[in-house]
């Protein structure tokens, strides 16, 4: 995990450097520009992230008598991951999924469809359930937000230097360097989502290994991923609401498809995700 925790951190940085080096060939004002406004845009993001994810897929709180027995997994997982427990929501859906949302351990919510109940085990379920917990308790909201803030300010100069090779101008003479102009428009954003991508793919695995710490097993996590991804190969359709936005979120993608190309996956491969949690060892 702590190779995990590394790869995260060298991916940040080159998403820094990646940042400072559009920085440096594009004007300053400009730059500050786009960054105060993504910033802005993320922090309003990051700060209701679980009142507009929850609302997205029209989420409702799980009574505690209805649901007890999800309850009760939920309080445990909780428990042994020494978190508050977080606000329980069902999404009415038979789609097979669940994630976590919410800026910090206080203000977290986990949502699970009623498709995900009903295909696992209690062990499976506990095996998710603390996945979920576990991105909660490696605020991986925050960090996604941090990537997302970053790759988004790249993306925004990007488009300016797109419209500026359109109608002939932009900063510092760039209608005389074609060249270094097509790097930062067309270039330089994907490099930035590729990199955007390898961190939410190095927090799954991440969430894997401390999720299935929490219960000394990665057993239960690693059936419940073969049963999602069977699962999902029945349906035709993603889970409704979704997005590649929040796709990230999930415990599997929810979008149909999208896992084709794995530099372009929001997730690892769901068959090395099941290798790791069974060679673990506790």
């Amino acid at each position: 995990m702590l190779g995990g925790q590394f790869k995260t951190v060298i991916l940040l940085a080159l998403l820094t450097a990646l940042l400072l080096w559009v920085g440096s060939l594009w004007s300053t004002t400009g730059l500050v520009v786009a960054a105060i406004f993504v910033l802005l845009m993320n922090l309003g993001s990051y700060w209701f992230s679980d009142k507009v994810v929850l609302m997205m897929y029209r989420a409702r709180e799980a009574k505690e008598p209805e649901y007890s027995k999800l309850h009760s997994i939920v309080s445990e997982v909780a428990q042994r991951a020494n978190l508050p427990k977080p606000k329980v929501y069902v999404i009415d859906s038979p789609v097979a999924n669940a994630f976590a949302t919410g800026r910090n351990p206080k203000h977290a919510a986990i949502a699970v469809t009623k498709g995900i109940m009903d295909l696992l085990t209690a062990d499976e379920l506990k095996g998710v359930l603390s996945h979920e917990a576990a991105h909660i308790k490696n605020r991986d909201i925050l960090i996604s937000t941090v990537a997302g803030t970053i790759a988004g300010v790249i993306s925004y100069v990007a488009a300016v230097a797109r419209w500026s090779a359109i109608f002939g101008f932009g900063g510092k003479d760039r209608d005389n360097n074609l060249l270094e102009l097509l790097v930062l428009a067309i270039i330089t954003p994907l490099i930035a989502t590729l990199i955007q991508l390898a961190i939410s793919r190095s927090r799954e695995y991440i969430a894997d290994a401390t999720g299935s710490g929490f219960l000394h097993s990665g057993l239960g996590l690693a059936s419940a991923l073969e049963k999602l991804q069977s699962h999902s190969k029945r349906f035709f359709f993603p889970l409704t609401g979704s997005t590649q936005a929040t796709a990230h979120l999930f415990i599997t993608n929810p979008l149909k498809g999208s896992g084709l190309m794995h530099l372009l996956s929001t997730h690892p491969p769901t068959h090395e995700r099941i290798r790791r949690l069974r060679s673990q060892t506790f």
